[in-house]
């Protein structure tokens, strides 16, 4: 079932970018050591996706390049460590549900730096998320409660960008939330299902992740 959506998205996104001036941005998502294999919060299969992302910016044109970067204060709120709760347990953080997560792309720590693998002579912006203490933020674009935005949005506007691509870690998460955003701000946006790996805390939850871009409007490319 999965194979036919992607083969119906693919369509629609092949008429949606017939328009030749269209501008469009690739964002990378938190592709970063402790996202990666032997990483504080490691997504499986996630050094898998490096050279493929990589082989996007060598064959396409992009007009924008852009990495998001977790980037923890050590004290916040969504670590389990610092609410003296078990990783993988739920709580509420000021009116959210928040799932406990180990201690993860703490602000200047190696565990934050993006994989050496991952080549970044095209990027051209990087959006830092997570750096308020009392929420965290899944999407590029802003917030989880949805009070702070990144300036991601300002950014891809300034720059006329219609036509965003992404890829990165970790599907079920900061992918999926950076997509159904980028759907709810007007951009065309398609997701490379190969440039992405789910945590899967629950076993389904990358396969009910790509179930939910779609019916929101997000391209899945295969």
């Amino acid at each position: 079932m999965l194979d036919n959506f992607l083969n119906v998205s693919f369509c629609k996104f092949i008429k949606k970018s017939r328009n030749l001036n269209m501008k469009k941005a690739l964002i990378i998502v938190d592709v970063q050591n402790d996202f990666c294999e032997g990483g504080a919060l490691a997504v499986p299969g996630a050094n898998e996706v490096i050279p493929y992302i990589n082989l996007l910016m060598e064959e396409n044109e992009y007009d924008q390049v852009i990495l998001t970067q977790d980037w923890h204060p050590s004290n916040h709120k969504s670590f389990a460590s610092n609410n003296n709760q078990k990783v993988g347990e739920i709580i509420m953080l000021n009116g959210v549900s928040q799932f406990m997560w180990p201690d993860h792309c703490i602000q200047d720590s190696y565990g934050a730096e993006f994989h050496k693998d991952l080549n970044r002579d095209s990027v051209t912006h990087i959006i830092q998320k997570g750096k308020n203490v009392e929420i965290d933020s899944y999407s590029g674009f802003q917030d989880n409660n949805h009070f702070m935005k990144t300036g991601l949005d300002d950014f891809l506007k300034y720059h006329e960008i219609q036509l965003l691509e992404i890829v990165g870690l970790a599907l079920d998460y900061c992918v999926k939330f950076t997509c159904l955003d980028a759907v709810a701000n007007g951009y065309i946006t398609c997701l490379h299902f190969n440039g992405t790996r789910a945590v899967n805390v629950k076993p389904d939850n990358g396969r009910d992740s790509i179930y939910e871009m779609i019916q929101k409007g997000v391209t899945v490319l295969g």
